[in-house]
């Protein structure tokens, strides 16, 4: 058949010209994707909730208004064994959370500083770096878990030989005992200024640096941020008589009683998995920074501009932009892993809602599909940070 033929055709045709056209066939096959993935999950539930009523189940959340009936031993909020199973799912949800948080953070320090070390002119520095990047990156993060969690409970001291620190603050391998702070009416005060310094900090962070690019007047920006969220906080801290009072931790019976306690299962997650992952950021970190050309180096050593001003004004805010996606995944790597804490008994969203309480209830479909979307909901919510993060950051094209 002659192209005149087939052009005659798509014309009697509408599909036919729908299909030829390059837009339009792009939406139809989209369309068809969609429908086909939408049948599937749908074909999936449905096969899953025709089979758990052949063996006398519903899909219900009422269990979650049912008592728990066990006891954790980490708790943000208060909570007992007769709290119920959605309560115990908050505390697994603040716990996870507290991990990746002070693992992000924690992991973001040290992989800044490996990826530094990294390109190190100094031979020991750089070879160390070398070793623990390599050696963490090739050990599973599981095995570090357990490795951190051995130590803690076999190196340090029983509660009776307690390591003391300070006048208030005990280390054992029970936790880490440290006064629990009662805050007075007047803290509020202390409190208040504390955040006024922040903005403040934010803001003058961000005159000073309109005055550096419009006449080159530098200030020092760290200090007087310095001074304006800590200095003048701690200042009317003293001023109003000091509005605390603490709960000293003190030893009764086995234990110690009183007090904030860090469980050793929190420092050994904590720990472990912001020492895996640092090494993967030292790595980025290395890249990204390896990644801006030399000539900016030489033009700020041109200027008179120390290795540290330069490093920190030139090269970092230039690094970033190559930094920041890879640094993501990270990030979201780190939260994930922290479902590995069941193997010593940290008490997250897995051993909670996803293992004691399915086990007492039988309700299996329904709290791994809460626990499915919990974990879903905390890697958007990074991701959306991360990707507002990397475009306030990228350069901006003239």
């Amino acid at each position: 058949m002659s192209e005149a033929a087939h052009a005659a055709m798509a014309r009697r045709n509408p599909l036919a010209r729908l299909w030829n056209d390059k837009e339009s066939r792009q939406v139809i096959i989209q369309i068809i994707s969609f429908v086909l993935i939408f049948a599937f999950f749908f074909m999936m539930v449905r096969n899953a909730v025709i089979n758990l009523e052949a063996i006398g189940k519903d899909i219900s959340l009422k269990f979650l208004w049912q008592p728990s009936s066990y006891d954790i031993n980490q708790s943000l909020i208060e909570y007992s064994s007769r709290s119920s199973h959605f309560r115990a799912m908050i505390v697994g949800i603040l716990n996870t959370l507290l991990v990746a948080v002070f693992g992000i953070a924690l992991a973001t320090i040290l992989g800044f500083l490996l990826g530094i070390s990294r390109l190190s002119k100094n031979w020991i520095i750089n070879k160390m770096a070398y070793v623990y990047i390599e050696y963490v990156r090739n050990v599973p993060v599981l095995l570090h878990i357990l490795l951190v969690h051995g130590m803690i409970i076999n190196l340090l001291p029983l509660p009776r030989a307690s390591l003391t620190i300070g006048d208030g603050a005990f280390l054992n391998n029970r936790g880490f005992f440290v006064p629990k702070p009662d805050f007075e009416p007047l803290f509020l005060a202390v409190a208040a200024l504390f955040l006024g310094g922040v903005a403040f900090a934010f803001w003058f962070r961000k005159y000073a640096r309109m005055v550096q690019d419009q006449s080159g007047k530098h200030y020092p920006v760290f200090w007087i941020c310095l001074a304006a969220v800590a200095g003048v906080p701690l200042l009317a801290y003293f001023v109003l008589g000091a509005p605390i009072t603490w709960e000293i931790p003190e030893l009764q019976g086995f234990n110690y009683k009183g007090g904030m306690v860090l469980r050793p299962e929190f420092i050994a997650l904590w720990l472990a998995l912001s020492i895996y992952t640092a090494a993967f950021i030292g790595e980025i970190v290395r890249a990204g920074i390896s990644a801006v050309d030399w000539g900016q180096n030489e033009a700020a050593s041109a200027l008179g501009i120390t290795r540290g001003r330069t490093l920190h004004l030139v090269v970092i805010p230039q690094a970033l932009r190559i930094i920041v996606p890879p640094l993501t995944s990270q990030y979201l790597n780190l939260t994930k892993n922290s479902s590995l804490a069941i193997a010593i008994g940290y008490m997250d969203i897995v051993a909670t809602i996803g293992g004691i309480s399915l086990n007492q209830t039988g309700r299996e479909m329904e709290c791994m599909a809460l626990v499915l979307a919990l974990y879903l909901v905390f890697s958007l919510l990074i991701s959306a940070f991360m990707n507002w993060y990397n475009r306030r950051i990228k350069l901006v094209e003239r």
